[in-house]
């Protein structure tokens, strides 16, 4: 194979999500509806989740910080890409490029962090209930999210700082936002270091979460096992429920795009199956929640009730005036 012609790249082209300009306000309209949802659902439920008193768990503090996750990674990407999608010019600098992949990575692999805490959580509440309050404290959440900050930091500043330092013999990137795989099909030559780094450290940070997963869950259904219990085990399927489909629904998506090797990946397909993890799942976890959890369905009741009543009591224009 014949070398590409190696040049210093100072910018990137971003092709977006689709090269057909016919439907590109098409994909416009679409993303910026789901954006929306997304952000206004995740807000809404950390408002509901920090104002209601019943609500002042550590349960809950975790959900409010995988919603402010949620808004910080499609606002990573989504906001850009709709610009780019009505706009001529589809470049990004070298160093927003490095930035945004930095940041896209930090807290795309944050979320999982976050859901092996909310496991362990529902493992403590399901298996050991008497203690659930000395153990799951909120000092100990604190501790949590900021180890796992440190950690995906670190990895993520790993990775940027590798593929930063790539020669690259190109810079139309088929992708919608700089991801670490389309990057790397632009460099000259074969980068090996950053392929291993992707199936051992990669692995290690992004899908060892994944791993606690499972074993919470399994730990959950021995002890539900040993009950012979229905009512038990109904109770554990409406606890857990909600947290196992935004799992089902992350790790499939990242399956999907990473855990495979370079010559398997196909950057057409790929960049669709991208808005999935980058913005559907950000706009279906708030949902899936609060469908799912009567607590949180009774808090917003509640504070919706709270500004309705206070949208009454207020004096009109009239009484202030007298």
């Amino acid at each position: 194979m014949a070398p590409r012609n190696r040049t210093e790249v100072t910018e990137f082209v971003l092709l977006g999500l689709s090269s057909w300009p016919e439907i590109q306000p098409v994909i416009f309209g679409v993303v910026l509806a789901m954006y929306l949802v997304a952000v206004i659902g995740n807000a809404l439920l950390v408002i509901v989740a920090l104002s209601d008193p019943k609500l002042q768990t550590s349960m809950y503090f975790l959900l409010c910080q995988l919603s402010f996750i949620d808004i910080f990674l499609t606002t990573t990407t989504i906001p850009q890409m709709l610009v780019h999608t009505l706009s001529v010019s589809k470049t990004i600098s070298f160093n927003q490029c490095m930035t945004q992949l930095f940041f896209f990575m930090a807290v795309g692999s944050m979320e999982g962090h976050l859901l092996a805490a909310m496991a362990y959580d529902r493992y403590v509440a399901i298996c050991d209930p008497l203690r659930y309050s000395a153990i799951i404290s909120r000092c100990f959440c604190l501790r949590i999210t900021l180890t796992s900050w440190v950690i995906v930091s670190l990895n993520s500043l790993l990775y940027s700082v590798l593929v930063a330092r790539l020669t690259f013999c190109g810079n139309q990137v088929t992708h919608f936002f700089c991801d670490i795989t389309p990057l790397l099909k632009l460099s000259c030559t074969r980068p090996m270091v950053n392929e291993m780094l992707i199936f051992t450290e990669g692995v290690a940070v992004v899908i060892s979460p994944f791993f606690f997963i499972l074993g919470s869950y399994a730990r959950i259904g021995v002890a539900i096992a040993r009950l012979h219990s229905v009512a038990a085990l109904r109770k554990a399927l409406s606890t857990c429920s909600s947290h196992i489909l935004v799992v089902l629904l992350l790790y499939g998506s990242v399956a999907r795009m990473y855990l495979r090797p370079s010559s398997g990946y196909d950057l057409e397909r790929d960049r669709q199956v991208a808005i999935f993890y980058t913005v559907v799942t950000p706009m279906l976890n708030p949902l899936i929640y609060s469908l799912r959890n009567r607590e949180v369905n009774g808090a917003l009741r509640r504070l919706l009730r709270k500004l309705h009543i206070s949208g009454k009591s207020q004096p009109g224009p009239q009484a202030n005036q007298e």
